[in-house]
């Protein structure tokens, strides 16, 4: 059974689930402890330190496009790339353009915010661990927010870099938006689920899975609050309420679901 090793609150993390769970390929997931956990194992199986990790047909595939395109390989229907040639095109264009012109700049600006302030820190980097666990931790909280900082190029100015991208982006999904209310011609593709899936968690759809549990600290929420009501906003939370169905994931001490059958024959 394939199994996503996944870091809960991540907008890439939410980019997989939602492409397995739209193409209802059962699989177990397996969530380390950020960081401390999340790091080493993501550099054991694809020498790289990030996730999400696939582990599909006995190989693990980092990196969510390289993850996206393998399930579409292996799971054809329902498809998320356009089968006319000119519309997956553009539709894997729209992925590269927010997979780096949108989802690292949210990451930035939000823990260059959170950062701020350690149990805020804790409770979104370490979302189901119990108040002792994040308690351990806290001691080392400055070196963890420095090494954090460090690793993404976190300060002031990057930050206010941030801000410019995320709404050039959200231009970009305005600007792209076609009278089917998707972004390459009449029907969801990887286009939409990936500008949806990274906007998270600053636009906080209901249907998004692991949301973290409390709302941004100030200023991040209103700059949040602006996101959300401007028409990509709208279209986000459309989005999700639309096309992310329920969860593929199959527990720990359940039966396996069959699997669909393109999965079977490929």
């Amino acid at each position: 059974m394939p199994t996503l090793w996944q870091i809960k609150v991540s907008h890439y993390n939410e980019k997989v689930r939602w492409a397995l769970d739209h193409k209802r390929i059962p699989h177990r997931r397996v969530t380390p402890l950020p960081l401390f956990g999340s790091l080493p194992a993501a550099w054991l199986m694809t020498r790289r330190p990030t996730f999400p990790v696939l582990r599909l047909d006995g190989r693990a595939i980092g990196d969510s496009t390289a993850i996206v395109a393998a399930l579409e390989a292996r799971v054809p229907d329902p498809p998320l790339y356009p089968s006319d040639p000119t519309q997956r095109a553009r539709a894997l264009e729209l992925e590269d353009f927010f997979d780096e012109q949108l989802a690292p700049y949210l990451r930035r600006l939000a823990w260059y915010e959170v950062s701020r302030d350690p149990r805020v820190f804790f409770e979104t980097a370490f979302p189901d661990s119990s108040p002792l666990v994040r308690a351990a931790f806290r001691p080392g909280a400055f070196a963890v927010t420095r090494a954090v900082k460090a690793r993404y190029r976190i300060d002031a100015e990057t930050a206010e870099e941030a801000r410019r991208k995320i709404l050039a982006a959200m231009d970009r999904i305005e600007a792209e938006i076609g009278p089917s209310g998707y972004l390459v011609g009449d029907a969801f593709s990887i286009a939409d689920l990936t500008a949806a899936a990274l906007s998270t968690p600053f636009i906080r759809p209901p249907q998004r899975q692991y949301l973290p549990p409390h709302p941004p600290p100030e200023p991040l929420r209103s700059f949040t609050q602006e996101l959300a009501a401007r028409p990509a906003g709208r279209w986000v939370l459309d989005i999700f309420a639309r096309h992310r169905g329920v969860s593929a994931e199959v527990k720990r001490g359940r039966p396996s679901p069959a699997s669909p059958p393109a999965a079977v024959s490929a």
